[in-house]
């Protein structure tokens, strides 16, 4: 069961007036990270396919750039199954001995963009990495060039890595990325209602899931199918796509064939 009803009894002059409002009973939502679950397009493909050709990297340490949501983790994910990694988020470096870390034949290091890891523990990796034949996956949200680094040498020796990009999706990408998400929350949502997202919404695949939650969400509370209207107030909340109302000449209100 995902929602409940909450009833509240109000005084209206001699009578009560009774109002129901669905509570929505959030079930944790795991998206599925292995291979056959990522989604291949112009943006991902030159990624994947690196992941794919390891051992037989150019490098031996890959830079994997790309904004939030793009499928970084699904990469490094599929990288750990593919070569048995070790995983470890840049901020916990100082708290893991680089021994154990090095244990694997392969390391991944995410969101090395953020500024409160430990730069002298990623440069000690990356020496360790090289004497010991380790190959290392970092992933970052900007581009090495953009990183706000103070160690020179950590500076230099990850510009010497190989870099790789996720790019922004393209129409056919995001359109079967939006698809992917409903069905992950058994969401029934008409492809005219898709097309009508794909016209309005950000092009990146953040936006793309950050809408998904929201809709979740607000047709959960609402007891009610996902919508016209709900869509473009979900964009407006989101800050993302035309505000409520009128759209293109066209009324997103009830009377709409699709909400």
């Amino acid at each position: 069961m995902r929602a409940a009803s909450s009833t509240r009894v109000t005084g209206a002059g001699n009578g009560l007036e009774m109002t129901t409002r669905q509570l929505p009973l959030r079930l944790p939502h795991r998206p599925q990270m292995t291979r056959a679950d990522f989604l291949v397009g112009t943006a991902n493909a030159a990624a994947l396919a690196l992941i794919e050709a390891w051992p037989a990297w150019p490098a031996s340490t890959v830079v994997l750039t790309g904004p939030g949501g793009a499928g970084k983790s699904h990469l490094v994910e599929i990288w750990r199954a593919r070569s048995g990694a070790s995983i470890i988020a840049a901020g916990d470096l100082g708290e893991r001995p680089l021994d154990e870390l090095l244990g694997a034949s392969a390391v991944a290091v995410e969101n090395i963009h953020v500024r409160t890891y430990p730069e002298a523990a990623l440069f000690h990796l990356l020496n360790l990495a090289k004497e010991r034949g380790t190959t290392l996956l970092l992933t970052t949200r900007v581009a090495v060039s953009d990183l706000n680094i103070g160690l020179p040498d950590l500076a230099s020796r990850l510009k010497s890595a190989q870099p790789v990009a996720l790019g922004a999706p393209d129409d056919t990408l995001l359109r079967t990325v939006l698809v992917k998400l409903f069905a992950d929350r058994q969401l029934s949502v008409e492809p005219e209602l898709v097309e009508y997202i794909l016209k309005r919404t950000e092009r990146s695949l953040e936006a793309a899931n950050a809408l998904v939650d929201s809709l979740d969400r607000e047709a959960l509370a609402a007891g009610a199918p996902i919508s016209r209207r709900l869509i473009a107030a979900a964009l407006a909340d989101l800050g993302t796509g035309q505000s409520r109302g009128e759209e293109d000449g066209e009324n997103p209100g009830e009377n709409s064939p699709l909400g």
